[in-house]
């Protein structure tokens, strides 16, 4: 009887909800008939044009935005993280860059173990233990020597003047410099972050006020005469390892010159009738997503309604069936040769994992499947999206993990440290209900990258591309992503509609499903009903999409109005 009254009242829902979807009124689109560029931060979106303008092409874009972010957004935008960009040339030449961070020479499998045996959250997200081996820089010389077509020099500079000449203080980071003053207190190990990002004994700087950043330029500009080698030897070198041995971490200089980043062949997928790529591990995304999506092409998405309880619910069984593969499978993949990349991201897979759903009942995640601990990954990473006038086409995900990544700046150097250490699993054989999860492929070793979900992701169509979508969030990411693929493809929305729509989180375990704030209380309820623990969340994500017109070639870019400093720029 209660089936049959689920059965009944999603019907009626699905009826209602079969409406055109709108998204947010008022929403629309940025268009632009040769280059758009999409990003966090509204000034390094301008940078990424200028260079498209100045005949540069997505690459040189993604190289000269990714500096320029780590100048004006901080939070996320690095020289001191690591992370994964995606190509597609319009010539239909589709590669991945891996730059994630590698535990150094001296990490140890035990190294977060606390004295109760369970993990040690200071030395996995505090201090400098949990810093990795920085990758962005190499990644960005990679891509570049592989791909660019501008010099080098003419990439970095931007970022050079931004940081040396200074920009207006944004409102998003008007709280810094008092959280910052507050850890100096208790460390000196933050007295060279006070000095970055405070004018010292003269205040904090206001929203507006000009805000320069010289030992950070001075870092740029070696990043800009010598490549890779200005960063991971000589003076960089240097400031990091002295720095790192007066206060209790681990990279050394031979960290830094043993540091190379990766060109990986992306994970591919099909849904209906696009391609789909993404990133190969240690980034999950590209495997999770191709999973999720393979499972959700056997149901009949738009019929069911966008956001309908209906929906909701299968896209919840394929989010969890995915977060399970991930956790007992994904590690770095040079560590672990065994991977079934081929079989996680195949159709037989995918109609195996379909068949264990209930339509009208909610699974159950089983903690008991494997050990493991749970690895809590920071919301705070950034995304951008590029295409230039030719139409090659680049999705890039980078972060320093937390916001700000450790807190931590390298005295004399200017940069920010990342925490990323903590997204190994630190002890091995222990899991619950409560969402403890890991398994021995992301175990510490040294030089080993950690498991990652950030997710850039494009979409192609007869070889051509299509779009480039990711965000931030911590394992929402993959979610995230998916969900706006969803809202393009199966409900037809633009790319600013997907962007903007409520979206929800399940991974896996913790058992229950996250909502943002405008899905229907009806929904809601009727999604309960079917055996789903529901709680509200704050924004999931920050996603910065293009979509391109395969008919007229107009690029549609949409900035994530959840992002303070957002912006959509083309020309």
């Amino acid at each position: 009887m209660r089936n049959a009254c689920i059965f009944l009242a999603l019907l009626v829902t699905t009826l209602v909800q079969t409406l055109p979807a709108h998204g947010q009124q008022g929403r629309r689109p940025v268009p632009a008939e040769n280059g758009m560029v999409v990003t966090s931060h509204h000034l390094a979106s301008q940078v990424g044009v200028d260079i498209l303008k100045a005949g540069g092409n997505a690459v040189d874009a993604a190289v000269a935005t990714s500096f320029a972010l780590a100048v004006v957004y901080p939070a996320a935008g690095n020289v001191g993280g690591g992370g994964f960009l995606m190509y597609h040339g319009a010539d239909g030449d589709v590669t991945a860059f891996n730059f994630r961070e590698k535990a150094p020479i001296a990490a140890t499998v035990d190294m977060f173990v606390g004295p109760d045996g369970m993990p040690d959250s200071e030395n996995r997200h505090v201090n400098l233990l949990s810093t990795g081996v920085p990758g962005t820089v190499a990644g960005m010389v990679l891509a570049h020597d592989r791909l660019g077509s501008l010099p080098w020099a003419s990439l970095v500079e931007p970022a050079i003047r931004l940081a040396r000449d200074g920009f207006p203080y944004s409102w998003d980071m008007r709280t810094t410099g008092d959280w910052l003053r507050g850890l100096a207190e208790n460390d000196p190990v933050y007295d060279a972050a006070v000095a970055a990002f405070t004018k010292g004994d003269d205040g904090n700087y206001a929203p507006g006020e000009r805000f320069r950043q010289p030992d950070l330029a001075r870092t740029l500009e070696r990043i800009r005469d010598g490549g890779h080698d200005g960063f991971y030897r000589g003076e960089t070198a240097r400031l990091v390892a002295n720095f790192m041995e007066r206060h209790g971490g681990l990279i050394t200089e031979e960290d830094l010159a043993r540091y190379e980043a990766q060109e990986l062949t992306p994970v591919h997928g099909t849904y209906r009738g696009y391609d789909v790529y993404g990133m190969p591990p240690p980034s999950s995304g590209g495997i999770a997503t191709v999973t999720m999506l393979n499972i959700l092409e056997g149901f009949d998405l738009a019929g069911m309604g966008h956001n309908s309880a209906a929906y909701l619910h299968v896209v919840t069984e394929a989010m969890r069936r995915a977060f399970a593969d991930r956790a007992q499978y994904v590690g770095d993949g040079d560590f672990n040769p065994d991977l079934p990349l081929s079989a996680l991201t195949s159709k037989h897979h995918a109609a195996r994992l379909r068949s264990t759903m209930d339509l009208l009942a909610a699974s159950e995640s089983d903690s008991s499947a494997f050990n493991g601990i749970h690895i809590l990954e920071s919301e705070e990473t950034t995304h951008f999206s590029v295409v230039d006038a030719e139409g090659n086409t680049v999705s890039m995900t980078y972060t320093l993990e937390h916001g700000y990544g450790n807190k931590i700046v390298v005295e004399g150097a200017g940069f920010l440290l990342n925490n990323e250490m903590g997204d190994f699993n630190p002890v091995p054989g222990y899991t619950d209900r409560e969402g403890n999860i890991g398994t021995e492929p992301n175990q510490v070793a040294p030089q080993k990258r950690m498991l990652s979900s950030m997710t850039p992701t494009i979409l192609a169509k007869n070889g051509q591309p299509f779009m480039a979508i990711g965000s931030p969030g911590g394992r929402t990411i993959i979610n995230t992503v998916v969900q706006i693929i969803l809202n393009v493809v199966d409900h037809g929305m633009d790319v600013a509609e997907a962007v903007e729509a409520a979206r929800i989180h399940h991974q896996w375990l913790p058992d229950r499903t996250s909502f943002e704030s405008g899905i229907s209380p009806d929904t809601r309820r009727l999604y309960e009903m079917m055996g789903h623990d529901v709680t509200e969340r704050g924004r999931q994500g920050q996603a910065m999409g293009i979509v391109i017109d395969p008919e007229t070639g107009i690029r549609w870019g949409a900035a994530d109005s959840r992002s303070f400093d957002g912006r959509a720029i083309g020309y």
